[in-house]
């Protein structure tokens, strides 16, 4: 009788100390195509690394989280992040009406613009002579570039595919006469391919990336913006800009065309 006594009051102390302990604090699942450097991408050895995983750790470190990357195509994130799989893109992902139908946005961050990557030998000067009979585009899937194309380019010839090394490559081997994406994208895939395209970095028009949010999530949605606004000022987007973006940077002052920080 004693010893259950004893074995009572263990169990009851265990209890009671376990109690007292502060639950582990959740991951902050975020989600990203580790496919689109020097953003979102991964080092020889695998692991997630970039501008935006950069920024990911620095948001989960002011909320005071541990943070777990997502790699997820970029088509699926949208419905990674409505299913609950994931609580926030950080993707390099424009913030447009369309989709702020499904998904709320942080305040933004980047400011870039559409741009063009031409084949060297294409007749087009830029994308006022794009929506034309026999013009084949490259575009993304999903991506605004894609849109745009279906948007404002109803008599070119679409050419949607998966990953935008494959659109890079239509552009490279002649197959498609442009690729439209962002300015760092088509100034980063002109610099590798040098003589067989050329690049028109003026905008297309001008986009804005934020970080999605699922919609109603009012309270994570302002501390998003909160670190945001701090991180700003801290001067951390210039910081990222300088270890990733150096030479982007001087490129863009020297053709006149701002950049995106």
């Amino acid at each position: 009788m004693r010893a259950m006594k004893i074995c009572l009051l263990l169990v009851a102390a265990l209890l009671s100390v376990s109690g007292c302990q502060r639950p582990a604090t959740r991951a902050l699942i975020v989600g990203m195509e580790l496919d689109y450097p020097p953003f979102e991408m991964t080092d020889p050895a695998g692991n997630p690394t970039g501008i935006s995983v950069e920024l990911a750790h620095a948001l989960a470190a002011h909320l005071g989280r541990p943070v777990t990357i997502e790699n997820i195509p970029f088509a699926g994130l949208i419905p990674a992040l409505k299913t609950g799989k994931i609580d926030l893109i950080i993707s390099s992902m424009t913030a447009t009406p369309e989709r702020a139908q499904s998904i709320d946005f942080s305040e933004p961050y980047v400011e870039t613009g559409l741009a063009m990557l031409l084949h060297q030998n294409s007749r087009l000067t830029g994308i006022a002579d794009a929506n034309t009979p026999g013009t084949k585009i490259a575009v993304k899937n999903g991506t605004t570039g894609h849109l745009y194309a279906v948007e404002h380019l109803p008599r070119a010839e679409l050419l949607v595919l998966d990953k935008d090394a494959a659109c890079v490559m239509e552009v490279v081997q002649g197959k498609a006469d442009a690729f439209i994406y962002d300015q760092l994208s088509i100034y980063q895939n002109w610099q590798r391919h040098r003589t067989t395209t050329r690049p028109v970095l003026t905008p297309i028009r001008t986009e804005q990336w934020a970080i999605g949010i699922r919609k109603g999530n009012e309270e994570l949605r302002a501390q998003v913006n909160a670190f945001l606004q701090a991180f700003r000022a801290a001067r951390g987007f210039e910081t990222l800009g300088d270890k990733y973006l150096r030479e982007q940077k001087q490129t863009f002052a020297e053709m006149g065309v701002a950049f995106i920080f």
